[in-house]
């Protein structure tokens, strides 16, 4: 690895080395820079890796808020403004027991490359609770919700940081957000995304994350002339994004064979239809119920406790849409062996370092969350232009949209990557062609 690259993430080390996530996020892109950072000694000269690596500021504050008993509970809440250099900070929150301040540097790290691969002038940033939605009432959430904002809101505006949902934040929360949000600053700003439809939200949108994996998955395939008819593929989750994954490569032709949640994975040997998709979803979005009910539900369904897909069944294509690090180097060797030809990630950084280091080796096909998980914020970033000019696209205009930024993301990764000679690398490719704009924006602005 490049001397100048060593020694930032040595220094980053020594100061923030208990913030696994964040360090693993940074190694990661940083790893891959090396014939970038040769090449230009711009970036040394102006010490940008020393700056991208540090939030421009972070937030964090206290959430108290009543239960329906009326007892006094207490939650944190964070907003980590990353990077803006290119555009207003625009990033996720998220609402889950296991949110800490370095997962959600991680998360902002990350998005900063994410935001400049979609085209669109958005910096990074991401935010959060440890606060837990899961059985809770309505008004909990909503009360909740309404005492995060009252903090939250000095921090965003339409110009300045517009925060999207992400795990355990959905259009109930963002609803209660944006409602407290309209009602301290007496003002019907874009300042939240993922709203409802009948209110600002724009089409496509829940579905985005899912749809444009698939998209992702698709143009990689192509490269080697192979499509998604007939393709067996494995998918983590249950969420939002698992779903429209699995809705589209439904679409597509591919033959979905798993689901999963935080209990265990479920394989449909006869393949998940689109109806049988719909029970999944009446399942987890309206009951909240567990994915193992499915398998009592359909025949010809194994449930398999406190197990990922990836060692259960054979496939060609897997998604891992659940949750970081959720795939590990066993799974990636299962995975290879199995005859998998090509790994897309859905969530954020599901995949280990050493995992994806064995893909690579051998031949796999695979996309780093920041490109291929992509298209949820590149539709928030198109609900934010609908909002700007107060019109609403039809469904089939912002999925065209999406899949034509999918697209130009998939070339743009595989263009950097040519550049310095390994055009399958799209880690590499990703992280230099998102990287690059930023950095460079970087100077431009001094220091």
């Amino acid at each position: 690895m490049n001397s100048y690259i060593n020694s930032v993430l040595s220094d980053l080390n020594a100061k923030y080395g208990h913030e696994k996530e964040y360090i693993q996020s940074v190694t990661e892109v940083l790893g891959s820079l090396d014939k970038l950072i040769e090449s230009e000694p711009k970036y040394k000269k102006f010490k940008i890796l020393e700056r991208i690596v540090i939030p421009e500021r972070v937030i964090m504050f206290k959430v108290p808020w009543i239960d329906d008993k009326g007892e006094i509970q207490i939650n944190i809440g964070y907003r980590v403004q990353f990077n803006s250099a290119i555009g207003p900070y625009k990033g996720g929150l998220r609402f889950h027991p296991s949110v800490n301040l370095g997962i959600l540097k991680f998360l902002g790290f990350e998005q900063i490359f994410k935001n400049s691969l979609t085209t669109l002038p958005l910096g990074g940033a991401k935010g959060g609770s440890d606060f837990d939605p899961k059985g809770k009432s309505a008004r909990e959430v909503m009360g909740f919700c309404q005492n995060f904002m009252r903090e939250l809101y000095r921090h965003i505006g339409a110009h300045v940081d517009v925060p999207a949902g992400d795990i355990g934040v959905g259009s109930r929360e963002i609803g209660y957000l944006f409602g407290q949000y309209k009602s301290i600053v007496n003002s019907y700003d874009s300042v939240l995304t993922g709203k409802g439809i009948n209110w600002g939200g724009s089409k496509i949108r829940p579905e985005a994350t899912g749809y444009g994996c698939v998209y992702f998955a698709s143009e990689m395939l192509k490269t080697r002339k192979i499509d998604l008819v007939g393709k067996r593929v494995l998918i983590s989750g249950a969420g939002n994004v698992a779903q429209y994954a699995a809705q589209k490569a439904i679409q597509l032709g591919a033959t979905v064979l798993s689901l999963s949640d935080s209990n265990g994975s479920i394989i449909d040997h006869d393949g998940i239809t689109l109806e049988k998709l719909e029970m999944i979803k009446e399942l987890k979005n309206v009951r909240r119920g567990r994915i193992e009910e499915y398998a009592s539900m359909v025949p010809n369904v194994e449930f398999h406790r406190d197990c990922r897909p990836w060692q259960l069944i054979p496939c060609d294509i897997a998604l891992p849409c659940a949750t970081q690090n959720e795939l590990d180097l066993a799974d990636a060797e299962a995975l290879v062996k199995n005859g998998c030809i090509a790994v897309c990630e859905g969530a954020n950084m599901p995949t280990t370092l050493d995992a994806t280091a064995f893909f690579q080796k051998n031949g796999i096909l695979f996309a780093p969350g920041k490109a291929s998980n992509a298209g949820g914020v590149a539709t928030s970033g198109l609900e934010m232009s609908q909002n700007a000019i107060r019109l609403n696209w039809h469904s089939a205009e912002v999925d065209s949209r999406l899949q034509s930024i999918m697209v130009n993301i998939h070339d743009a990764a595989r263009k950097a990557a040519a550049e310095f000679g390994e055009p399958d690398n799209y880690v590499m490719g990703a992280n230099i062609a998102g990287f690059r704009k930023v950095a460079d924006a970087m100077i431009d602005l001094g220091i």
